[in-house]
């Protein structure tokens, strides 16, 4: 589909400008963690959910879904589930100059609503609500939205990010301690599953899923074609940040776990679902991993049952436990 000049385009910015700008990033503030001004209005864009946006995740996640590319149990096709993801993670740059980021994204939450529907204009909306420091890095919260057309929430986020740094130093490191620490960790004997419905139990492990994300992939989906240049998409910021390669976005292995819990729990995760991570290591492009969890409690509730869980990605070659995390969703009773 190709967009009218009324017509948002499917991005948060219109590369298109490029034909008549010389520098697509004119006027935006340096990313120094002195600049931010907190709280800090990240501004509202519309862009289109079109048939070449949830084709594009497709590639770049390996998630061709038939409710996305066909049609669904919602009417029609709709977005992948964390198809918006990374607009909203990337509101800032409207803000701040992005090919001048070296950052590192450390924490990601959303809130799965409802879905996006082929053809919707969302509005997205973001702002920057708590700074600090901590290690010597300066952390900065963004809180951010997409709404439908009709007014109704499809995702909501809240992420952390050290907004400039040298990846390469602090990359492995470790995160703050969390609640409770997920170690991915999988009893033995424990039963493996396809889906989470009523018969699921506290102990249940999700049947994995296997990735490698190629640096094609990485590039595409971290904005190569809106000509923002990044350490995922370009390999001599990459070196410059520290890095041998490109590394995979913590935001697309959030898509990937994503992914997942939505095979594993129907169209109940894209109305109930809940997903929240760390990313605790740099994963290098075409490096294969696997992602999976386990069932931790299994809850009645008014409108079903409430599965909890801990998440995870694990790098095949060494089993090194790369991204971990908690996810919820509720589901039938019946």
């Amino acid at each position: 589909m190709t967009n009218a000049p009324d017509r948002p385009w499917r991005d948060l910015t219109d590369p298109r400008r490029a034909l008549k700008i010389d520098d697509l990033e004119a006027g935006l503030k340096e990313p120094e963690f002195e600049n931010l001004e907190i709280p800090e209005d990240l501004g509202t864009v519309r862009v289109v959910v079109d048939d070449h946006k949830i084709k594009r995740y497709a590639f770049t996640h390996d998630d061709h879904s038939p409710w996305a590319l066909h049609d669904s149990p919602f009417g029609g096709r709709v977005g992948q589930a964390a198809l918006l993801g990374n607009d909203l993670v990337q509101l800032f740059t409207l803000v701040y100059a992005g090919s001048k980021v070296v950052g590192y994204h450390t924490e990601e939450q959303m809130w799965f609503d409802s879905p996006a529907k082929l053809d919707e204009v969302v509005t997205l909306s973001g702002t920057y609500t708590e700074a600090y420091e901590r290690r010597g890095e300066g952390y900065v919260v963004m809180e951010a939205q997409a709404t439908g057309e009709d007014g109704r929430s499809i995702v909501r986020h809240r992420g952390v990010e050290i907004l400039k740094t040298n990846p390469g130093a602090i990359g492995g490191r470790g995160s703050a301690k969390p609640e409770k620490r997920v170690t991915g960790e999988v009893p033995e004997g424990a039963r493996v599953i396809e889906t989470v419905d009523a018969a699921t139990r506290p102990g249940d492990v999700l049947a994995p899923l296997h990735k490698t994300i190629t640096a094609e992939q990485a590039a595409v989906f971290s904005r190569v074609g809106e000509y923002v240049r990044n350490i995922h998409n370009d390999i001599d910021v990459a070196r410059a940040g520290g890095l041998r390669v490109p590394i995979v976005q913590g935001q697309q292995q959030f898509g990937v776990l994503a992914q997942l819990l939505t095979l594993r729990c129907g169209p109940s995760f894209l109305t109930s679902g809940r997903l929240r991570v760390k990313f605790l290591a740099p994963l290098d492009v075409f490096d294969p991993f696997t992602s999976t969890g386990i069932v931790t409690a299994v809850t009645p509730v008014a409108d079903g049952l409430r599965a909890e869980l801990e998440i995870w990605v694990r790098r095949d070659s060494d089993g090194r436990l790369m991204t971990a995390g908690w996810a919820s969703v509720t589901v039938p009773a019946s």
